[in-house]
């Protein structure tokens, strides 16, 4: 009995050094792919507005992206139970390659349905990165998994300059082609993601996989912390997209400059992924629950931040706030998914969390550009609160459960 478990440690342990290798590499490609997303973040909404029947249309190609998001979770998921997750990877990768090529010819034939296009494929490669979340904690101990998580999203610090910077200095490398030479950057940036992926390889989880067997999706969807996990997934996810699509064209319906612009979101990116370095510290520590809370009291911060003034500052400090407050309660969700399901049912899982999160995200991100130009960016502010006292009450909810739960359960034997 003492050769089986010592036996099993020495696998665990194996398969958590296995695990941290992945999740450096992973880290690396979520630059790569967070600063192909931060090209289109910083320049589609812009020139969009310029391609656009209607200025109310003019984020519709960031709302493309989102349906692509939405639309590729569960072809990556199903790539990924089929052939492994390198290649689901690479699949995800390509689109990003797609992304640079048919955005670059859209400004060339001046086709906004062709930009739209280009963000789609943008959207695709982002379902495939948001899986590297997941992908990290294949076989890890529980204890360890929100901080792999972390280690991921840290790739997202240097994205914050990858993507900014990348448009800083191509956008005016053809002056009568604005973000033409961006769009054939980004191309190349996911070329280099490509490589990085290729050397991804399987995870020994399968050597540690529980011997019971995958439960039906609908009996793991309806428990409850999963129902609260992919509610405060959505809820973070959709309030930083809502702000963060419109926040460029606000800016320079504002006067402020393109550079004002870009580094905004710089800071922005910044918030969301600096944090990642201590985050998972703090939910082994505190809780993922308290974390999570602590997220959506941050968005809704930076909501207060944006309606009290529309100068630079107010305009940088709202959006790092954003990012911050997007960061503990984006990966406070993930880590509770993971909770959620056994080693055999993984896939299918966060898939369908993911396509839950994003999917709800689609629905209604084409608003935010209707809301910008119909209401102005105090009322795009507004709209942040609401599905924020939403979040916190569920979480409240689900730590009440669980306290009623704990102090039953003595009572029961």
């Amino acid at each position: 009995m003492d050769a089986q478990a010592s036996s099993s440690r020495a696998q665990q342990h194996e398969a958590d050094r296995a695990a941290k290798r992945l999740a450096v590499r992973l880290s690396v490609a979520s630059a790569l792919a967070g600063g192909n997303a931060a090209v289109l973040f910083a320049t589609a909404s812009i020139i969009g507005a310029s391609m656009a029947p209607s200025p109310g249309l003019a984020t519709v190609p960031l709302s493309t992206y989102v349906v692509g998001l939405a639309f590729g979770t569960l072809p990556i998921g199903a790539i990924a139970r089929r052939w492994g997750r390198r290649a689901a990877f690479l699949v995800g990768a390509f689109a990003g390659v797609l992304t640079g090529l048919v955005s670059a010819f859209s400004t060339l034939l001046w086709s906004f349905p062709l930009l739209c296009a280009g963000a789609f494929f943008g959207g695709v490669y982002a379902a495939a990165s948001q899986s590297y979340r997941f992908a990290a904690a294949d076989g890890a101990s529980p204890y360890l998994q929100p901080k792999l998580i972390s280690w991921v999203l840290i790739g997202g610090v240097a994205a914050s300059f990858v993507g900014p910077q990348l448009v800083q200095h191509t956008m005016d490398l053809w002056p009568q082609r604005l973000f033409t030479a961006t769009y054939f950057a980004q191309a190349g940036v996911a070329i280099l993601a490509m490589l990085v992926l290729a050397g991804v390889k399987p995870s020994p989880v399968t050597a540690l996989a529980s011997d019971e067997p995958a439960r039906p999706l609908g009996q793991i969807v309806a428990q409850p912390k999963f129902v609260v996990a992919a509610l405060c997934g959505t809820v973070s996810y959709g309030l930083m997209n809502f702000v963060m699509t419109a926040a460029p064209l606000a800016m320079k319906m504002c006067g402020l400059s393109l550079s004002d612009s870009n580094l905004g979101l710089q800071w922005h990116i910044l918030g969301m992924y600096a944090p990642s370095f201590f985050t998972g510290r703090l939910i082994q520590r505190f809780g993922v629950t308290p974390v999570v809370a602590v997220g959506f009291l941050l968005e809704a911060a930076a909501g207060a931040c944006d309606l009290s003034g529309i100068t630079v500052a107010h305009f940088w400090l709202g959006l790092a706030l954003l990012g911050v407050g997007w960061n503990f309660s984006f990966i406070g969700a993930s880590a509770l998914v993971v909770q959620c399901h056994r080693p055999s049912e993984r896939t299918k899982v966060q898939s369908f969390n993911d396509f839950v999160v994003f999917g709800t995200i689609a629905l209604g991100s084409f608003s935010s550009g209707q809301l910008l130009a119909g209401g102005g960016w105090t009322l795009v502010n507004i709209a942040v609160f609401p599905p924020a006292a939403i979040a916190l009450v569920a979480l409240f909810w689900l730590t009440s459960r669980a306290s009623r739960a704990a102090v039953a359960a003595p009572a029961a034997e």
